[in-house]
């Protein structure tokens, strides 16, 4: 029964977009990570050794099968778990087992990772600088940001990667490319609650979710977040203090960290030092986005569930069965799907929230 439950886990591996059973049947280990700034990676390793009288064969040294810049697909059931390209080749030959071959493997940002520039863009916003770099790099758009238009926004020797990632996080938005079923690689770009959407998928202690351990830490807690600057053009200050009430929706019934400090120790408030808002919307963005990537991770829960599809960064999962103060929804922020002849395929994932439940 053991060995029928793994060999229904074992993930199909398509190179080209055909599916291959001798990779699949050959899959040895698996390791697919996400996170929320986006260049999802994949590591997945093959045996490499043909039956041949009188000698070695390697199966996979031919470059034939795996080689660089092919298309590298692994799927769950009709699920996609990795869409990207070959960029290394790993060769291992251990002392007490057959040789292996590791494909090392990168989805669409890659490109963006290689291309370093130094640029400048003037009176644009940043949905403008991220839809231009998608258009320089050949892929769909669909940017979902808001702000108004920047004077002057500067690459200075960095890759398109960590530019969009920069900008990423001064507009509190989240990165990332999803492959449609035309093939076709497209740049996305949102805030948390805009990517999060739809309804969370379940997970229930000794079920779905095999473990888990969580923490709700005060340690980089803070009532307020304030920033604050000068406009040049209204000749005035601007500031903007954050506090509980910017979660909107996403605190529910739970206790913030924020309250938790607040009542149990004093007031402490943090102001925003590096960059200087030069309007009030400005003062108003970076405030909260501070403050929220903070509360956000009051929080934290590291945990190993069985896969599927609905598992990804930027999803929420409903964890059960934990008790009053950590059952509830989670934003899932890193994913790991693993695969090997042990254990079979499970998924490792951090997950994060802004309250605490209630006792």
């Amino acid at each position: 029964m053991a060995n029928d439950r793994l060999e229904d886990a074992r993930p199909t591996v398509l190179v080209d977009g055909k599916a291959n059973e001798s990779l699949r049947q050959g899959l040895l280990s698996l390791v697919i990570c996400e996170d929320a700034e986006g260049l999802f990676r994949c590591e997945a390793a093959f045996g490499n050794l043909a039956g041949k009288s009188g000698g070695v064969e390697f199966l996979y040294f031919d470059r034939k099968t795996l080689d660089f810049g092919g298309a590298l697909r692994i799927e769950l059931k009709g699920d996609v778990l990795f869409d990207g390209r070959i960029t290394g080749l790993e060769a291992r030959f251990p002392s007490k087992s057959p040789p292996e071959l590791c494909v090392l493997a990168e989805d669409a940002l890659q490109d963006l990772r290689m291309t370093r520039r130094t640029r400048t863009f003037l009176n644009t916003t940043d949905a403008d600088v991220f839809n231009k770099i998608a258009d320089d790099h050949s892929l769909g758009k669909s940017v979902r940001l808001s702000g108004g238009p920047h004077a002057v926004l500067a690459q200075i020797n960095q890759s398109d990667l960590a530019f969009l990632r920069e900008r990423a996080r001064a507009v509190e938005a989240e990165l990332w490319v999803a492959t449609g079923g035309d093939g076709k690689a497209t740049l996305n770009a949102a805030p948390r609650a805009a990517r999060g959407q739809g309804s969370p998928t379940k997970l229930g202690w000794r079920n779905e979710l095999q473990e888990f351990e969580v923490v709700a830490d005060l340690a980089g807690q803070r009532t307020a977040v304030v920033a604050s600057g000068w406009d040049v053009a209204a000749k005035q200050a601007v500031k903007y203090s954050a506090s509980d009430g910017d979660l909107g929706g996403e605190l529910g019934a739970d206790e913030s960290g924020a309250s938790i400090l607040q009542s149990k120790f004093k007031a402490r408030p943090e102001s925003v030092a590096h960059g200087t808002p030069s309007t009030q919307q400005e003062a108003e963005t970076r405030a909260k986005g501070h403050f929220r990537m903070q509360a956000r991770r009051f929080v934290v829960g590291r945990g190993v569930a069985r896969t599927t599809g609905q598992l990804r960064v930027g999803a929420f999962v409903d964890l059960d069965g934990l008790g009053p103060l950590f059952s509830g929804k989670y934003y899932l922020s890193e994913v790991r799907h693993r695969f090997d002849g042990v254990r079979g395929l499970r998924t490792e994932f951090s997950a994060e929230r802004a309250g605490l439940g209630r006792p």
